[in-house]
């Protein structure tokens, strides 16, 4: 088999993956205009409207990513019961995605980020949000869900998608990770800071370079390729996990990979050169290439590197975007063979 088929086999692949997604959902909210002058009233630019959007964000932005790569995403989270509901609601909707792992209560309100974009810039961000837990009774009617999917669907891949807004939880975490060793569905975290040390036994777990440092109350910055390499695998042997892969921003990847015979595989790939617009989402991205190549079988190496592509791509668009498939496969074949 040629590269260029592995490739395509893979992302043909990836169309037959059902990805559950579990995590804090919210809502993108986009105010566009242009800037050319300042406020008289204090010394900050004045936005003048030309365009107001909503997009699906958070979790969902993962579901987003996965769908655009021709799987089927099915999304786990609480949301609330106001009017941004109706929106996230209507916004699910419209992209054809299944809601029946969504649950609303009246302890939450739905996360919004306002962001404020002016020539092409983000200018401000404004969060409407809580970080506060689920209640118990809504954590466990969150599991039940999650596991009657499991049971309806062949799930090729959980996916923890945590933003530190109340809805992961240790227990759910702990739930989680059983149901999916007891149906051989591999789980993969894309972690925040308050359940860092709570993911023990998942597949694979995904950091970013800050919250690695964090994650083991590392002091210096880690900015050696070696003290990097070094931190990766110590925190997979603290978290018990089959694969540690950390994003290192214009470093590339760094990934430790326990293999069958106890020994390890590691791997740094390097960062592809881009016009960076914006980095927001691409952590998004990264961890729906990396489920969908957990499902599918891939090799660490390969997965590392695909996800590292496509992390960049996304960074070429202004605000959160899902990856465009055609344009990750044209880059891939480009630059893998």
């Amino acid at each position: 088999m040629t590269n260029q088929e592995k490739i395509t086999g893979l992302f043909e692949a990836f169309k037959q993956q059902k990805i559950l997604i579990i995590g804090d959902v919210m809502i993108d909210a986009y105010l566009w205009g242009k800037v050319d002058r300042i406020s008289p009233e204090a010394p900050v630019p004045i936005v003048s409207l030309m365009k107001r959007e909503n997009r699906l964000g958070g979790a969902a932005n993962v579901a987003l990513n996965i769908q655009s790569m021709g799987a089927t995403p099915i999304l786990c989270s609480v949301i609330g019961e106001d009017d941004k509901s109706h929106t996230f609601f209507e916004l699910m909707q419209k992209q054809g995605m299944e809601t029946a792992g969504l649950i609303s209560s009246n302890h939450r309100i739905t996360t919004t980020k306002f962001r404020i974009i002016g020539n092409n810039a983000q200018m401000l961000r404004v969060d409407e949000e809580t970080e506060k837990e689920l209640e118990p009774g809504e954590t466990q009617l969150l599991f039940e869900r999650i596991a009657r999917l499991v049971k309806e669907h062949t799930i090729g891949a959980i996916i923890f998608e945590d933003y530190d807004k109340g809805v992961i939880n240790a227990g759910l975490i702990e739930q989680v990770v059983k149901l999916g060793k007891e149906n051989q569905i591999p789980v993969v975290v894309d972690p925040k800071k308050k359940n860092f040390m709570n993911y023990r036994g998942v597949t694979l777990f995904k950091p970013n370079l800050k919250e690695l440092r964090e994650g083991l109350k590392l002091d210096d910055e880690l900015t050696e390729v070696a003290n990097i390499m070094d931190a990766v695998k110590k925190l997979q042997e603290m978290l018990d996990v089959k694969i540690a892969l950390a994003t290192l921003s214009e470093k590339g990847v760094s990934y430790s990979s326990r293999e069958e015979d106890g020994s390890y595989k590691t791997g740094l790939i390097p960062a592809h050169v881009r016009d960076i617009a914006d980095v927001s989402g691409a952590g998004d991205t990264v961890i729906s290439i990396i489920g969908l190549c957990m499902a599918t079988g891939t090799s660490p190496d390969d997965m590392a590197r695909l996800s590292n592509l496509a992390g960049g791509l996304v960074c070429e668009y202004v605000g959160v975007v899902p990856i465009n498939k055609d344009r990750l496969l044209e880059e891939a074949l480009k630059t893998f063979l």
